[in-house]
């Protein structure tokens, strides 16, 4: 299945969701997605700025899920890892509130994934989760279910790791292997 046949198929199975459309992001979308992040109360808000260099350096690895009228509702945000350039790391991923438990964010992982493994090969997952964050972990353990793959977990970076204090450790999710 080609990467665009792939996106297709998955925009037609988020079940009660509008159409959504899943593509690149662009800088234009770099504040929404930046209110995306903030909004969802659980991930670590970067600089507005940040999103901006994202959606323009890092969008061949990324992806936005648009509404009818063609809003950002969603986006997941990745890189390939230099040193394991199979391995996409997930950065953030985020739902905009008005449609969330409507599968649009397993609909991005899986649409992301087809489209970088159709572009640069992908043989794993990875992505790194504070424990308490059930709706993650859940997202991709499902992820890993879908595609058959293993998930492996293990501590990243240790609370004691963070400079700024209060921050939970960080917890690597690897999934492997991926095969498309």
């Amino acid at each position: 299945m080609t990467a665009h046949a792939e996106l297709a198929h998955y925009r037609k199975t988020v079940p009660n969701a509008p159409t959504t459309h899943i593509d690149r992001p662009r800088p234009g979308d770099g504040p929404l997605l930046w209110r995306l992040a903030r909004d969802s109360r659980t991930l670590d808000l970067n600089s507005s700025y940040s999103y901006l260099l994202w959606c323009r350096d890092f969008a061949g690895t990324s992806a936005v899920a648009r509404d009818p009228s063609g809003r950002a509702v969603g986006f997941v945000s990745g890189y390939l890892r230099p040193e394991s350039p199979g391995t996409l790391f997930v950065w953030q991923i985020a739902v905009d509130e008005s449609v969330r438990g409507l599968g649009i964010a397993g609909a991005l992982l899986d649409g992301l994934s087809a489209r970088v493994a159709a572009e640069h090969g992908l043989s794993a997952l990875e992505t790194t989760i504070s424990p308490g964050n059930l709706a993650s972990e859940r997202l991709f353990a499902s992820y890993a279910a879908r595609h058959g793959a293993t998930l492996t977990r293990e501590v990243l970076f240790a609370a004691e790791e963070f400079p700024d204090g209060g921050h939970d450790p960080e917890v690597l999710h690897r999934i492997e292997p991926l095969h498309f």
